[in-house]
């Protein structure tokens, strides 16, 4: 049984060997330009090299997007990164526009290439079509069900593989093509710019009232009409590894090292518990509340099951839950003094209760009780960005190990 792939979100060089770490199967990267996500803290050519490599000595693959919708004066550039590309030993590219699609074919002809889910493939037939031009994988619009997914499968090569997001923010507009951003302040979301109009609070104007507003009201919760719930879709693993799916799409380049990490690691768990045992497989709900301890909002199911109603959108507010801090990352543990060598990420004192995130590890609640800086000086607290600090854990912990903290525990 082909197992099918976990794909994670990499905006930065960090956030991909985080993604690797705590067990995607791929990550997909851009490049400082040609990718959708302008505001990620984006790879340089230096740093792609370096993540691949990473990547790759770990048997793990590299996408790189390339899924802007270009104007005329974006395709000056593209031939010329094609060029710096080349030099990549990249596994896929992902793109969307038929214009770029040629460039790559003619630049790179042995590139595999994958087509964005800003194509809007939402049928075989079109499915078909791409597959013809040479499309190794087709991104499915996020506006199918599974029982749409599964008659794609069935009328199309069995060689073409099909991918689906599974996680993460949902877009108002189909399969992520607006023009509101661009026509509200001249930020194109189909270049990577996108202000996030649908995240804002409305009010309505009648025509013949001008000056007078009235909020857009959809009940008493609030204006934020057009803010979508996240897609949350691990309480369905069975479902989604035998909908005919080759791969299971996170979203969220432009969220932080720890929510790529938490999630990541959360889907690779019920992954492999479902591949570990298929027929007694039960879902474990801690897993959802693991989910939850990284930023999010309330959760949908999407397409999947049925089309979205006034109950999957949010009114009352856009902004997101966030009940943890990210408070420091292990660099290194000595078994013999049991101390762990920690940058900090987030201030964090003596006699705080942490927990500590492992790619396996589910740890329980501990309290720092010992913490020393650079010179093995006892210290109270770790304030500064970055700081270096010793901490005593009385259980082994790992590089790439995260200590987090709730934020309204001591």
């Amino acid at each position: 049984m082909k197992k099918i792939e976990l794909l994670a979100p990499a905006g930065s060089l960090e956030k991909l060997k985080f993604a690797i770490q705590y067990g995607a199967d791929a990550v997909y990267i851009g490049g400082e330009i040609f990718g959708l996500r302008k505001s990620a803290r984006n790879f340089t050519y230096e740093q792609m090299v370096e993540g691949i490599e990473f990547a790759h000595e770990r048997s793990k693959k590299v996408y790189l997007t390339l899924n802007i919708i270009p104007h005329n004066e974006d395709l000056e550039e593209l031939e010329a990164y094609l060029e710096t590309v080349k030099s990549l030993n990249i596994d896929a590219v992902i793109l969307s526009d038929p214009g770029t699609f040629m460039y790559v074919k003619k630049n790179l002809p042995d590139m595999e290439v994958h087509l964005s889910t800003q194509a809007n493939n939402t049928n075989y037939m079109s499915a078909n079509f791409w597959y013809e031009q040479g499309i190794k994988r087709v991104i499915l619009a996020r506006e199918l069900s599974f029982e749409e997914i599964d008659t794609i499968k069935k009328n199309t090569p069995e060689d073409l593989e099909l991918e689906a997001f599974i996680h993460g923010a949902m877009c108002i507009s189909y399969s992520g093509r607006c023009l509101l951003s661009n026509y509200m302040n001249g930020r194109d979301s189909n270049r990577g710019a996108c202000a996030h109009p649908c995240r804002w609070e409305y009010y309505l104007m009648e025509k013949t009232r001008e000056g007078e507003y009235y909020k857009v009201v959809e009940d008493d919760k609030g204006t934020f009409i057009f803010n979508s719930k996240d897609l949350c879709m691990i309480e369905h693993i069975p479902e989604l590894i035998n909908s005919g799916l080759d791969s299971l799409k996170i979203e969220g380049r432009m969220k932080s090292a720890y929510y790529v990490a938490n999630i990541v690691r959360v889907y690779r768990k019920a992954i492999d518990d479902y591949y570990n045992d298929p027929e007694n497989y039960k879902f474990d709900p801690q897993l959802l509340e693991e989910i939850k301890k990284a930023s999010h909002r309330e959760f949908t199911k999407g397409f999947y099951y049925t089309k979205p109603n006034e109950n999957d959108q949010l009114y009352g507010s856009s902004s997101y839950t966030r009940e943890y801090d990210f408070i420091g990352l292990v660099l290194e543990y000595d078994k013999e003094t049991k101390l762990a060598k920690v940058e900090q990420r987030n201030k964090f004192s003596i006699g705080d209760n942490i927990e500590v995130m492992g790619p396996d590890y589910y740890g329980d609640d501990l309290a720092v009780t010992e913490m020393y800086d650079k010179n093995m000086e006892v210290i109270e607290s770790a304030p500064h960005a970055q700081q270096i600090v010793y901490v005593k854990f009385e259980k082994e912990v790992k590089p790439y190990y995260i200590l987090r903290k709730r934020k309204d525990v001591k």
